[in-house]
């Protein structure tokens, strides 16, 4: 069973806005971002949705979009590093399935 850091956009679609809750602190927790429209599922990919290190390098993860429930779930490959900086980005260029896109990109600053 995955431990997940969950990420929620606000019911009035403002994408600055996001609720973090942190449920467990282990190198191998997955992000779950829910949207609260379906998405254009061609654009859940690592081009749009990543994690970095401070240093600007990618960290390797595997992205899985859930059309039912409208969540994107990013997992590590390898677990972080512990007491390592880390960036989940999520770019503007992720797009609804009515072919809007979000109005500004998401940085999230995590350490574990």
């Amino acid at each position: 069973m995955a431990n997940y850091l969950s990420i929620e956009s606000t019911s009035n679609g403002d994408e600055k806005k996001v609720k973090q809750t942190l449920k467990f602190k282990t190198g191998k927790f997955v992000w779950r971002i829910k949207f609260n429209i379906p998405l254009d599922p061609r654009t859940v990919n690592n081009v749009n949705l990543y994690v970095t290190n401070l240093k600007n390098a990618p960290l390797r993860t595997s992205i899985k979009y859930d059309s039912v429930n409208n969540y994107i779930e990013i997992e590590p490959v390898e677990a972080y590093a512990k007491d390592e900086s880390y960036i989940l980005n999520i770019t503007k260029n992720v797009k609804s399935a009515g072919g809007k896109y979000l109005k500004s990109s998401v940085k999230v600053q995590f350490k574990l």
